[in-house]
């Protein structure tokens, strides 16, 4: 299982049109055959910190993601909503096993 923990830091002012544009995304990214999460995630702390859990099957399956019409809109849509470059951490999933390896 190929994960993805994508960190972001919205400018205060673009809150609520982040979520919007992300949940488009997330619904289109759960329906790609490689996708087994994409889960949104809100900072308790600081309602402009966000983390996405993306998990693919494969690595391919991952980069496949990126070349989506869904990503490429939401990457366009939100990169001036930025409060600082968004952060893509890799991990390599191992639990839950019925993902695979």
């Amino acid at each position: 299982m190929h994960v993805t923990l994508v960190h972001v830091h919205v400018v205060a002012d673009h809150v609520d049109d982040f979520i919007d544009a992300t949940r488009a995304n997330h619904e289109a990214s759960v329906r790609e055959a490689g996708n087994l999460r994409f889960d949104v995630l809100q900072s308790a702390d600081d309602p402009t910190r966000f983390v996405l859990y993306e998990a693919y099957r494969t690595a391919d399956d991952a980069a496949a993601h990126k070349q989506t019409e869904h990503y490429l809109r939401w990457r366009d849509t939100v990169a001036d909503w930025m409060a600082e470059p968004r952060r893509g951490e890799p991990y390599r999933g191992l639990l839950p096993a019925r993902f695979g390896a």
